[in-house]
């Protein structure tokens, strides 16, 4: 099932008939079984579905963390999918942002340190990655948190962290894999608030979740299934006359 285009937004992302393979013979296993998706510039998107309905694979795909086995994907309007290694990775740090469950900080290095990290690989001088880096901690409420270490700061607060890493480098995408599993209710709460902020501010963003509250923030949900998406749904809380799917 292919989603409708949503009016006055360009896309994004774009996956085309892709299929995903693992294995062969009577081990094989098609985690996504010609799956169509668009993100539009400005998406607020959440994805669920059962364990095994392509869900994580076509995030992995979306992210460049996996490649299909056919099909296209475009991003920004180029094609990635015959993109090598090397252009894989430049395009990850370049365009796409990740917030994942765990939050993959580096323990020795400060909460600055972490958020400057993507900026080193960008080959951004020194200046200026603090600069910017110290721009997205206030961002996300953690100036005062700038020489903290993980170890240092609550679970909130490490997600907060990764956020502002994931934002860094102003990606086109962010995408967001089960970003509030480690956190209680307040501080899920705390979370998705600004994930709803980033997003009222232009930022494109990726979400997916088994939890239907957390998918009520977004703008529309994809539910898959057997490697597609068997339906679309507009959250109450987003739905009026105007939106369309």
């Amino acid at each position: 099932m292919a989603d409708s285009n949503l009016p006055n937004r360009r896309p994004v992302a774009e996956l085309k008939a892709v299929n995903k393979v693992y294995g062969s013979g009577d081990t094989q296993v098609r985690a996504l079984d010609g799956l169509d998706l668009t993100v539009f510039q400005g998406d607020y998107l959440a994805v669920m579905g059962a364990s095994g309905s392509g869900k994580s694979t076509a995030m992995n795909i979306l992210g460049c963390l996996d490649r299909p086995s056919s099909g296209t994907y475009r991003l920004n309007g180029s094609p990635v999918e015959q993109l090598d290694d090397d252009a894989l990775a430049d395009l990850r740090n370049q365009e796409l942002g990740f917030v994942f469950q765990q939050f993959h900080l580096l323990p020795h290095a400060t909460a600055l340190e972490n958020v400057m990290l993507p900026m080193v690989y960008a080959g951004i001088e020194m200046n200026t990655r603090r600069d910017r880096a110290r721009a997205a901690l206030e961002r996300v409420g953690l100036g005062d948190r700038l020489q903290n270490r993980p170890n240092q700061l609550s679970g909130g607060q490490q997600q907060r962290v990764a956020i502002a890493r994931a934002i860094i480098n102003q990606p086109a995408l962010l995408l967001a894999d089960e970003p509030t599993g480690a956190l209680d209710s307040r501080t899920t709460d705390d979370v998705l608030n600004l994930f709803d902020s980033l997003h009222s501010q232009g930022i494109t963003v990726v979400l997916v979740t088994h939890e239907d509250d957390v998918a009520a923030r977004a703008e529309r949900v994809a539910h898959f299934r057997d490697g597609q998406v068997e339906r679309w749904e507009i959250p109450s809380t987003h739905s009026s006359p105007s939106k369309h799917l």
